[in-house]
């Protein structure tokens, strides 16, 4: 069974709201049906959306995801809100995740063409969405051309990638234990992740040029956004440089140089999987955008606890810090989970109300929101990688056209449930949860581009906040509890006294003793609007 249009999708809505009107004893009372609000696109901010290809969507039955297929797909993603795709990598490669390439200016054929890609983009940008790709400029494949010839002592390529010397430990191990030098000859090679990734050599010139020519072509001939820039931080290593992340510092900045006179609002999103102190050095003109990894663990321990892990206090210090670093010019790319790392669903042990809080909280705070495919529908998933990507699942029917079968799916059997097909149709699923905090968050300028600030309303259980710009502000509560929190707000805070949306009807705002009185039930969030 093929999933339904989005006209059709839209008319199964109606016509459930117009039965749950009626007084249809069969429908659930919903619990958070937005009232229906234009939603604006104020760019560069937007909610993007990770995709691995081969896992998303089928178009030739192949059991394989593709272009055409994610294509198929794009008015699913602009009916959920998504205003920008981030592609895991597409290029020709010897392994299923596509992060050691062997041809950085083609198309996996698993994955279609390069016209297919041109035809995804043209498509995506009618639908006002932008497109990211991953570019892996860190390492090639140990099959990429260039390492062949290198291998060879070609004196072209050779200088292409990082040797040892007499003076090289070839007893180091990188981060996670793992060996850096490899091969069997009297030169080893560097490859931090891995044998089958040798480290590209940044300090050659031609390497250089061949990276900006590289990403020209994408920007000019694609058309593409811009690229989310895997192991940013491991440009430059300890092994080839006494001061790697200065050096790694001065690349970006210079990508970055090169990449803006092709397209000045090029997205430059970076994978610095560190502490805020690292990352701030590489947005001072370097990368306009990274990945806030400290707060995907707040997020979660904050739901998983039920209690604020202190959310905010960390995020208003750290923006402070990169205003200051980047002089203002930073996009912080949120998210909860990305392909790396264990599935929302499975962090919380299957708990939809803590899953559904974690994305209450990611869709209200600032920066530019990523969502993992899938997560919208609560797959789970958890180490090795494969099983974080495991197939989305479109249709109840395991049969259906579209649905991707490269892989055996182990943690998301219960198709019936965990498929777009079901959760279109209940109003209470994690999709629409999805859906509709999208909307609410793309409905109101502070939520979309406005800063945070502590709030002075505080209350055990809960993570209370405002979103701020020049011309409105809104206060944000959400209560992360299983328990109704009844809360009086401070008395500088009394103007947020008109209801702006809520996740749960039963949500109250009311005046009592003259001060504003919050009832918010298990699980919900309340938006409000100075009166």
């Amino acid at each position: 069974m093929n999933f339904p249009s989005p006209k059709r999708v839209t008319l199964i809505l109606v016509i459930f709201s117009i039965l749950f009107m009626t007084g249809c004893s069969e429908i659930e009372k919903p619990t958070f049906q937005p009232e229906k609000r234009e939603m604006q696109s104020i760019k560069p901010n937007g909610v993007y959306y990770e995709i691995f290809v081969r896992s998303f969507a089928d178009s030739n039955s192949d059991g394989i995801g593709d272009l055409k297929g994610v294509t198929e797909k794009l008015d699913y993603l602009a009916d959920l809100g998504i205003e920008g795709i981030w592609l895991m990598p597409v290029h020709p490669s010897p392994s299923y995740h596509g992060y050691d390439v062997t041809d950085y200016l083609d198309i996996h054929p698993d994955y279609g063409s390069l016209e297919d890609m041109k035809e995804f983009v043209k498509q995506a940008h009618k639908r006002d969405i932008n497109v990211i790709i991953d570019l892996v400029i860190n390492h090639t494949s140990n099959r990429h051309p260039w390492f062949q010839k290198a291998s060879t002592d070609d004196p072209k390529y050779k200088d292409y990638y990082v040797w040892s010397n007499e003076n090289t430990n070839l007893l180091e191990t990188g981060e996670w234990g793992q060996k850096v030098w490899h091969g069997s000859g009297k030169e080893k090679y560097e490859g931090i992740f891995w044998d089958g990734m040798p480290d590209l050599n940044l300090d050659s010139a031609k390497v250089r040029e061949e990276i900006i020519d590289i990403a020209t072509f994408w920007l000019e001939d694609v058309q593409v956004d811009g690229f989310r820039l895997d192991a940013a931080k491991h440009i430059y290593s300890p092994s080839d440089s006494e001061h790697p992340e200065e050096k790694n510092h001065q690349w970006w900045r210079e990508f970055r140089q090169e990449m803006e006179q092709i397209n000045p609002d090029v997205m430059l999103v970076g994978e610095v999987w560190d502490a805020a102190t690292v990352v701030a050095p590489y947005l001072d003109d370097g990368l306009t955008s990274a990945f806030n990894f400290d707060l995907s663990e707040k997020i979660l321990e904050s739901v998983q606890s039920e209690k604020d892990a202190g959310i905010v206090s960390s995020l208003v210090r750290t923006r402070e810090y990169f205003q200051k670093i980047s002089n203002g010019k930073f996009i912080d790319s949120t998210f909860i989970t990305n392909h790396d790392m264990p599935r929302v669903m499975t962090e919380v042990k299957g708990n939809e109300d803590h899953a559904k809080m974690a994305a209450s909280l990611l869709l209200t705070l600032p920066g530019n929101p990523f969502i993992y495919y899938g997560e919208e529908t609560g797959l789970e998933g958890s180490k090795p990688d494969e099983e974080i990507r495991e197939p989305f699942i479109w249709s109840n029917d395991k049969n259906a056209s579209e649905q991707t079968n490269w892989r055996v799916i182990k943690h998301n059997k219960d198709m019936q449930k965990k498929s777009v097909e079901s959760q279109v149709k209940d109003v209470n699923s994690m999709f629409n949860h999805y859906r509709n905090m999208i909307q609410v968050r793309r409905s109101h300028p502070a939520l979309i581009k406005g800063e945070i600030e502590s709030a002075l309303t505080k209350q055990s259980g809960m993570v209370i906040f405002k979103r701020m710009t020049e011309e409105s502000s809104i206060l944000v509560l959400h209560n992360l509890t299983k328990q109704n929190q009844n809360v009086f707000l401070h008395e500088k805070e009394s103007v947020y006294s008109k209801l702006y949306d809520q996740t749960n009807e039963q949500a109250e705002v009311k005046k009592e003793e003259g001060k504003v009185k919050i009832m918010l039930p298990p699980y919900s969030t309340i938006i409000l609007e100075e009166k």
